[in-house]
């Protein structure tokens, strides 16, 4: 079937007026005519209609050639590019790599700063470390030191006391009243001396008396004792010559 336009606007057909009769006659006319011409048109609308067909089916093979063609040469392209991504020799294998580089250079230089860093920070603590034991370590020698100072010059008032009450005990002993004598030549001198009975309680005071309670536990060593007794007696015999009634007195 053939599709009939016409042409023309409907304001164009205003103004024209159409009778009866030619309307009439024109009908009779035109339809012997479409009889014809609508055989013919279908003959060639399915003419057409095969052609058409086999332009579409020819198309499509020529479409699936060409789609298998370029499957093929897709194919063949990313081959070669996996062939030169193994070689190394691909671009869009080295620009990624050249970057890779770059970056892992610059981590590389990051990292031995770092080190470089963490190298002073482990030195700072160590000797941060070392000097706060060696200070530690002198205080406690500074405060062991006094302390046996302390005790040493505690045992030393201890024996000035000793021998202060010994020397006072030994004065009230050794030096009683003086008594008067004239010599012979009519010079007059003291005597001085303990008297015999005094002699006889000092040999009684004197005797040893056995000890049985706890003895003495000496926390020094057997050559500091030594050197302690040394200068004990030492003092003690500078004392005694300065307090020696025989070495003050003096004929008159």
């Amino acid at each position: 079937m053939v599709r009939m336009e016409v042409e023309g606007s409907p304001d164009s057909f205003k103004g024209t007026h159409y009778s009866n009769e030619d309307t009439d006659s024109e009908f009779a006319g035109s339809d012997y005519d479409n009889e014809d011409t609508s055989e013919l048109d279908e003959e060639e609308c399915e003419v057409l209609k095969t052609e058409h067909i086999n332009e579409m089916l020819d198309l499509e093979r020529q479409f699936l050639a060409l789609k298998e063609q370029l499957y093929m040469e897709r194919i063949k392209q990313i081959e070669k590019k996996l062939e030169e991504v193994k070689a190394g020799n691909a671009q869009e294998y080295l620009g990624p790599v050249d970057d890779l580089h770059h970056q892992m250079e610059i981590r590389m230089k990051v990292a031995g700063i770092l080190k470089e860093f963490k190298f002073k920070n482990v030195n700072i603590q160590y000797e941060a470390e070392k000097q706060a034991v060696d200070q530690n370590f002198q205080s406690e020698k500074n405060l062991a030191r006094d302390q046996i100072r302390r005790e040493l010059e505690e045992r030393i008032r201890r024996l000035e006391e000793d021998r202060n009450s010994v020397d006072l005990w030994g004065d009230s002993l050794y030096n009683p009243k003086k008594k008067r004598r004239i010599g012979n030549n009519g010079s007059t001198y003291y005597e001085v001396g303990p008297s015999r009975d005094q002699l006889h309680l000092l040999d009684r005071r004197r005797k040893p008396v056995p000890v049985s309670g706890p003895y003495i536990v000496y926390m020094l060593k057997d050559s500091e004792i030594i050197d302690d007794w040394t200068q004990i007696r030492k003092a003690c015999r500078s004392t005694a010559n300065l307090t020696d009634p025989l070495m003050l007195s003096s004929p008159i």
